[in-house]
């Protein structure tokens, strides 16, 4: 046994970018998740190719990304046990790959509803009747309490997810959530894909942060490659994320203002989104900026019009922004539904390692353009907001201090815009086997990218999204809140179903 972990703990010939790979035996697995669940350090993920499993590790400043190979027995030690916000990840590897996690104490199936025909698709797919699999939600005991089940059809344009709330009369005693509902199939999809399609389809694990996931997967690519990118580059990859933080925060607050019957922010909100959404378009080609952002550079330049148009773009939204935070902070009726309401404790932020806005309304201040620093990042000076009241009300105040970030940004970029080359030719004709890996801030929060390029293709990628670790802290946060407050609270969150569920 002692040999076994001395070959394992030995040094793993793939070269891995920018943070090498370690590959422990058991007993190297066990210390890493006892690291995690002291809170010594941060869990950023959970995956497998189907024959090692992978953790991501935040530490001290940097990522440490530890493997262990499953071996002829196809399991490896449960993290969930000791970490349950590793639960929902271990199902889905057993789900994809057929791996046990040995420990775990939940074994219900998560991504796999038993409607896809076959089993553990990741790995030699076993046919299976697509009949629907019964799912049996956790039982709640005391009276006098009843369930309330919504979903997975919504009475809106949403995607599906199925909540199943236990009440007792008008006050939620607990919440449990299903998803599962739009799983793509992402990890499968990317295997033997070109690296150039593999950016397409990584750019649309959830549309409304693709330039976020296209810069996650474009920044692995690099650093497996070893690319240089461009400096013009850099700067205009800030520009489309920071439009798209913007585009998305102002949504967010129109929309949980809207939630609590208070439309006229929804209106002023949404109209400043289109106005970011138009000048996106006429700046770079797309509403969405798509595409975009590819691996080696950019696929759009900005031309002087469009700076221009960039610049009266921020002034328009300065001139209303405090404006809008006077409304808000001072409508009586909007603060008494979102103070104290949906209350998430800093402990759990933390222990989930809760990222974006959510994880800095209740005291975690992690931002990945500050605490990983990829370009330009390092060079531009902006405050990350935080609050410590974690209610709804604290969300909404975290977004207006990144919204006013995201502006502090857009203006330092486009004062300092350097010219030069759009992008780096990728060479992907070559043979070696490397793996790259990136950690990148989206609207929501840390996306996390990690692959393995052989020959010009994609042998093997994860993609996890900051959601991944918010839908059980909302669980957390409706607890004690009435029925009624459930959407306010949901729309405070705004996760991804479609980046979750991939």
């Amino acid at each position: 046994m002692l040999q076994k972990e001395k070959l394992a703990s030995s040094a793993f010939p793939i070269p891995s970018r920018p943070w090498p790979r370690e590959v422990v035996g058991a007993a190297g697995w066990k210390r890493t998740i006892e690291e995690i669940a002291s809170g010594a350090s941060d869990m950023l993920s959970l995956w497998s190719d189907g024959a090692w499993v992978y953790l991501g590790v935040f530490e001290k400043d940097t990522v440490r990304i530890v493997s262990f190979d499953c071996g002829a027995e196809k399991s490896y030690p449960a993290v969930g046990y000791l970490h349950p916000p590793a639960i929902r990840l271990e199902k889905a590897i057993r789900d994809l790959f057929g791996l046990e996690a040995e420990g775990a104490t939940d074994r219900r199936r998560w991504l796999d509803h038993g409607r896809w025909g076959l089993r553990h698709p990741g790995a030699g797919p076993e046919t299976a009747e697509a009949g629907g699999d019964p799912y049996t939600f956790l039982p709640v005991e005391g009276g006098p309490l009843h369930q309330i089940p919504v979903g997975p059809v919504h009475a809106g344009i949403i995607e599906p997810g199925h909540f199943r709330f236990s009440a007792n009369g008008e006050v939620v005693v607990r919440l449990e959530e299903r998803l599962g509902f739009v799983h793509k199939g992402i990890d499968q999809l990317l295997q033997g894909a070109p690296i150039d399609h593999a950016a397409k389809i990584a750019a649309r694990v959830s549309g409304d942060s693709t330039v976020a996931y296209g810069l996650a997967f474009a920044q692995a690519v690099e650093a497996a490659l070893e690319i240089e990118v461009p400096e013009r580059a850099t700067h205009l990859r800030a520009l489309m994320a920071e439009l798209e933080r913007l585009a998305n925060h102002f949504g967010d607050i129109g929309g949980i203002c809207n939630d609590a019957a208070f439309s006229l922010m929804l209106a002023h909100c949404g109209v400043i989104r289109e106005e970011i959404l138009r000048a996106s378009a006429e700046c770079f080609g797309h509403r969405l900026m798509m595409d975009r952002v590819v691996p080696g550079g950019v696929m759009a330049d900005l031309t002087a019009a469009g700076i221009a148009a960039l610049r009266a773009l921020v002034e328009r939204i300065e001139s209303r922004l405090q404006r809008l935070i006077a409304v808000y902070g001072d409508t009586t009726s909007l603060q008494d539904r979102t103070v104290a309401t949906g209350v998430l404790d800093p402990r759990l932020a933390a222990q989930f390692a809760c990222g974006g806005f959510i994880g800095r309304a209740s005291g975690r201040t992690f931002d990945a353009r500050k605490a990983i620093g990829y370009a330009p990042y390092p060079s531009l000076s902006f405050d990350v907001g935080s609050a410590t009241g974690g209610d709804v009300d604290a969300r909404v105040w975290v977004r207006f201090d990144e919204v006013k970030a995201s502006l502090q940004i857009l203006k330092q970029v486009l004062d300092r815009l350097p010219n030069g080359e759009l992008a780096t030719k990728v060479d992907a004709s070559r043979a070696e086997v490397c793996e790259g890996a990136s950690l990148v801030e989206g609207f929501r929060g840390d996306v996390l990218a990690w692959l393995r390029i052989e020959k010009g293709v994609i042998r093997c990628a994860h993609l996890r999204d900051p959601s991944w670790f918010q839908w059980p802290l909302l669980e957390a946060a409706i607890k004690g809140n009435i029925v009624a407050d459930f959407p306010l609270c949901n729309k405070s969150f705004n996760c991804s179903y479609s980046g979750h569920d991939r």
